[in-house]
């Protein structure tokens, strides 16, 4: 009896585990960063955190939404959800007590989301004509000149343009091909590869600033994007995601373009945006940034869009 104990025992850490490794760091980070927040409210209020009930969800919710917006109040919902999970309790965050009211205050706040600004290639033209016009080291520059270019090149998401290796790189007469092994909607590493060609003004040419930061770098192996110690020396340490906002942040703010609207995400809704201003369908933008699902990239081929076919230039005043 003893020995089933000690199996099942075993079996539910194991369990546990499993549920934990099965998403990503950087997403159950937010899970309890979002639950932190719903347990200091609870705290706050006198209510029980774990396990907790909808209808103190619901209350959480409607709290939130003074401050919050929907889309905010639905990622703490799955949030609270999945560190329940996680503990081993059940939580019904389909009860009607929660979905009504999420409707109900969907309704008076109504939910269009305000995203962040997209690179365009006006913004990323003056990007890179700033950054050769810094008074810095030429290493330097060509790090953030490839990051900037690749990142938009290939419309990656920043956690994935930091995680690319001199190993996941094979340069073709047409270009380059990217190995990306794992990504936010691939969780299971079944990865996809992505091709970036040359560009025929190299200035602006992801694929021969990539090989030019190769060289002068002399990285032949490990992680591609790295940081830079005091006095320019590179070392061997993969920059962050946070890295990536504030270099594209400083390097808007060196442009003259207002950087407040802008984030990592900018450089791959800048990618999907041209490449939907320039006719590119719906299916070929998707093969390059690996969306899942049409509705964002539908988003910014209507954004894109807006004033191609617009009823109003066909009115004569």
């Amino acid at each position: 009896m003893n020995k089933l104990t000690t199996d099942i025992k075993a079996l539910h850490e194991e369990t546990l585990n499993n549920l934990k490794t099965s998403k990503a760091n950087n997403t159950l980070r937010a899970y309890k960063s979002d639950y932190k927040d719903f347990a200091g409210f609870c705290v706050k209020h006198g209510f029980k955190p774990m396990p907790s009930d909808p209808k103190i969800i619901s209350l959480y919710l409607t709290y939130l939404s003074k401050t919050s917006k929907i889309s905010t109040l639905r990622r703490r919902l799955v949030s609270i959800g999945v560190v329940h999970k996680l503990k081993g309790h059940y939580l019904d965050t389909k009860h009607p007590v929660i979905i009504e009211n999420l409707m109900s205050i969907k309704r008076v706040k109504g939910s269009k989301q305000v995203g962040k600004k997209p690179i365009l290639i006006n913004h990323l033209k003056e990007i890179i004509n700033v950054i050769n016009e810094q008074k810095i080291e030429e290493i330097v520059k060509l790090r953030n000149k490839t990051l900037i270019l690749v990142g938009f090149g290939g419309g990656f998401r920043r956690t994935e343009l930091i995680s690319i290796d001199y190993e996941d790189l094979e340069f073709v007469d047409e270009g380059v091909k990217i190995v990306l092994r794992r990504s936010k909607t691939d969780q299971f590493g079944e990865g996809m590869i992505k091709g970036l060609p040359y560009f025929s003004k190299e200035a602006y040419c992801p694929v021969t600033n990539l090989k030019k930061w190769l060289k002068i770098s002399k990285i032949k192996t490990g992680p591609i994007f790295r940081r830079f110690a005091k006095g320019s020396a590179l070392t061997q340490y993969r920059l962050t995601d946070q890295s990536v906002v504030l270099i594209i942040k400083n390097c808007l703010k060196l442009a003259g373009i207002e950087n407040n609207n802008f984030s990592g995400h900018s450089l791959r809704s800048g990618f999907a945006t041209v490449a939907a201003e320039s006719g590119a369908d719906e299916r070929s933008i998707m093969a390059m940034t690996g969306h899942k699902t049409t509705q964002m990239v539908r988003r910014y081929i209507r954004d894109a869009n807006i004033f191609k076919n617009n009823a109003l230039s066909k009115i004569k005043l």
